[in-house]
């Protein structure tokens, strides 16, 4: 398992705006079938609808997602603790 993070466009209500969400996958592809699955039960949209415009692998350690930390908890204890990230301004 790895950590991935899914960007792109997708409906939210009557808007499209930009999204950007962290998960734990096997591999690419399930790492888009999974935001297909989270976004399309959170947000009613469809895969047709969701626009992915990026998927990469990431350092769990980045990643302020609860799902991510939780599955690489021993890992990132044993490294000395998440990399806190540049606040945005």
């Amino acid at each position: 398992m790895q950590a991935y993070r899914v960007s792109g466009i997708a409906p939210f209500g009557s808007q499209k705006q930009k999204f950007s969400i962290d998960l734990v996958a096997d591999s690419k592809e399930d790492a888009e079938h999974r935001c297909y699955s989270i976004m399309g039960s959170r947000h009613k949209a469809t895969r047709r609808s969701i626009n992915i415009e990026s998927v990469s692998e990431i350092d769990p350690r980045t990643s302020t997602e609860a799902r991510v930390l939780h599955a690489f908890r021993d890992e990132i204890a044993a490294a000395g603790g998440p990399i806190a990230q540049a606040e945005e301004e």
